[in-house]
Order: structure tokens, then C-alpha cells, then sequence
């Protein structure tokens, strides 16, 4: 199968679709790998890594997306690269599209068929190429609040872990999931003042027993979230339904009860947002203030540490892009039913139910 990795064009997106190691893989297995010239550069990976290890290097995306069976990406498609999508090509990569209109439209106009990493499930029903960006978006996160709680960058001024004689930051985080945990954790070991919040009992229980003891745990409800806010300095959203948009769990209304200068991170901004207030940012100007309250609702957070995010998602991907590669998608999907499950999109038709009812499109189940 002849096999392009384009270069990420989305705002400040320094990730890589695949590695020299993933090209060396898929190359021994008699593939054959395309790389756009300066494709690895942010990432720490450099053309002539990638020849050593098998892909021959094409000067422009056009060429990419011209001669690949199949493209193998990070970050959904962005509309210069709508018309260069072919019919039946093969794209694996992130896709949101219960976010995004426009990229769903364009994609079934394609033809192409889209395989989402973001509904993929293991055997277990995770989601294990949603979960390594989830680890990093959510350390982030923490990371990114910590920074623009300063004064200069528009925050209280508030130092996240205190000082002997001044209590740290207090952290609210909406949902319990990969990212919560991993938000939690960042938090608590810098030392904040954490309150984790979810629906499941069995999941805050877990939290409660392995996490630090500044970390809380809360049920999560609109009271109870309304009653944390007043002291609330930075609350990060983490709540996800796979394929489908995010719940709303933070209303514009709820905002007159947080202090000026305190921020919102929305990690789910991916997904349209857990904030009813939340637009997408990018990392060259990633806030903007409503009612007084920072919001950094930026859509590729772990794209601005790429040389982790990039292997810590391809380390994820290979072994699904080697099985798409090897067997072609259907025998691939037909094999493995949590590979079947990223398949959101066939020949114009929407496969991933999530999808179709976020904007009221038909839905066609991948058996048909």
C-alpha cells in the first residue's frame, strides 16, 4: 500500500503522523511510505531520518495526498486540504467531527473513508488512541491554567502551589475521566488544592484511594459544581462522550459566580466544548476573557509539546496503521471490531452514530 504522511498545516500543529521507527515498520512489510519534506521538523525528525528508514520525501502536500492509498495524520483535515482528498482514499487520523459541520460536509462530499482515532475502542471498550493526547492534554492543562493565572497573562496572580503562610490555588475539575485524572495528578503534585468532580461513584472511589490528599472528590451535579465556583481559581473541563459533543456542564450564567481573573481551560474543546462559553483558540492566541474569567479552549493542546505528543501517539497508532496497511481497512475492521468502531465515514455515507446526530444527517451502520 502506498502510504503519505502530510505535514500538519493547522495552526501551531508541530506533530507528526508517523515516525522514522513507524516508516522503518511499515516499510520492511513491503509498503511504500511518503513523506512531505519538512513533515518531521517539528517533531525532531528530519528528512533524511525518514529516507534512511524507507519513505522516499515529496516536495508538497498536493503530492502527498496524489499519490497515497492511505494518509496517516495527527490533526483532522483543514479546508485548503478538503479538495485534495481523493474518492476511496483512506485517511486515519483525528476527526471530531461532531464538532465541526463544515469538515463533516466536506468529507462525505470526498468519498474518502475516515477512521477516526477517536472512537477506535480496545478490547476492554477504552479508547487507546484517544488516551495517550488525553494524558498529555490533561497534564497540560494544569500547566497551561498554572500560566495564565499570572497577573501579566490576565489572571488573579495567584501562584498554584502557595507559599508557607498562603494557601495554594483551588482546582476544579469537570469529569473524571483519562484527562481529570492526569489534571488531578499534575495539580495535586504541584501543590494545589484540588476537587475532582463525576457521575460515576466507583470512579471517584478509586480517587479517592490512589490520589494525594489534596485531592477531593465530589458528585458531580449543577449545584454542586454552582456551590464550588466562588472559590474556584482555576476549573479545567474534562468530560467526553466519544464521537459525540460534549455535555454543556458550565453555563454562561454560572460565570457570575467566579472572581475576575480566574480561568477556564476546555480540554473537550475538541468536541465542541463542556463550557457554554467556550470557542476554540490556538496556541498563538490561545485566551480570550467573558464576565471577567480567562478561557484557554485551545484544539490541539499537546500540539505544542510535539516531540512527547508525537511519540507518545504514534507508539498508540502503528500497530492499527500496520493492520489497515497490511490487510486493507474492511478485512482490518472485520477483524477487529474496536478498529471498526473508528470508521465514521464510507463513500459519502456517515457510519458513526454520534456523528450523524449531531447534525441531523442520516446515519448508514458500517454492516450495510
Amino acid at each position: 500500500m502506498k502510504i503519505g504522511v502530510p505535514k500538519e498545516i493547522k495552526n501551531n500543529e508541530n506533530r507528526v503522523g508517523l515516525t522514522p521507527a513507524g516508516v522503518k515498520e511499515l516499510s520492511s512489510k513491503g509498503h511504500e511510505l511518503y513523506v512531505q519534506h519538512t513533515a518531521g521538523d517539528g517533531s525532531g525528525f528530519s528528512d533524511d531520518e525518514y529516507v534512511a528508514a524507507g519513505a522516499k520525501i515529496l516536495p508538497t502536500i498536493e503530492d502527498v495526498y496524489a499519490t497515497a492509498d492511505m494518509i496517516v495524520k495527527v490533526k483532522e483535515p483543514i479546508a485548503p486540504e478538503y479538495p485534495l482528498v481523493k474518492k476511496g482514499q483512506l485517511l486515519f487520523t483525528y476527526f471530531h467531527f461532531a464538532s465541526d459541520e463544515e469538515l463533516t460536509k466536506a468529507m462525505m462530499k470526498s468519498g474518502a473513508t475516515c477512521i477516526a482515532y477517536e472512537t477506535v475502542r480496545d478490547k476492554s471498550g477504552a479508547l487507546p488512541l484517544l488516551i495517550p493526547m488525553s494524558e498529555v492534554a490533561g497534564r497540560m492543562s494544569v500547566q497551561e491554567g498554572a500560566r495564565f493565572l499570572e497577573k501579566p497573562q490576565g489572571g488573579k496572580g495567584i501562584l498554584i502551589g502557595g507559599v508557607p503562610g498562603v494557601k495554594p490555588a483551588k482546582v476544579l475539575i469537570l469529569g473524571a475521566g483519562v484527562v481529570g485524572r492526569n489534571a488531578a495528578m499534575m495539580a495535586a503534585g504541584l501543590g494545589a488544592d484540588v476537587t475532582i468532580t463525576d457521575i460515576s461513584l466507583p470512579v471517584l472511589r478509586h480517587i479517592n484511594e490512589v490520589m494525594p490528599k489534596n485531592v477531593k472528590t465530589l458528585y458531580s451535579s449543577k449545584h454542586n459544581i454552582t456551590q464550588e465556583l466562588p472559590t474556584t481559581d482555576l476549573i479545567i473541563g474534562s468530560v467526553l462522550i466519544p464521537g459525540a459533543k460534549a455535555p454543556k456542564l458550565l453555563t454562561k450564567d454560572m460565570l457570575q459566580y467566579m472572581k475576575p481573573g480566574s480561568v477556564a481551560v476546555d480540554v473537550a474543546i475538541d468536541q465542541g466544548g463542556c463550557f457554554e462559553t467556550s470557542k476554540p483558540t490556538t496556541h498563538s492566541d490561545p485566551t480570550y476573557v467573558v464576565d471577567g474569567v480567562v478561557h484557554y479552549a485551545v484544539a490541539n493542546i499537546p500540539g505544542a509539546v510535539p516531540y512527547t505528543s508525537t511519540l507518545a501517539l504514534t507508539n498508540a497508532t502503528l500497530p492499527y496503521a500496520i493492520k489497515l496497511a497490511d490487510k486493507g481497512w474492511k478485512e482490518a475492521c472485520k477483524e477487529d471490531p474496536g478498529l471498526a468502531q473508528g470508521v465514521n465515514m464510507v463513500d459519502g455515507k456517515i457510519t458513526f452514530k454520534g456523528v450523524a446526530e449531531a447534525w441531523d444527517l442520516p446515519y448508514t451502520p458500517l454492516s450495510l
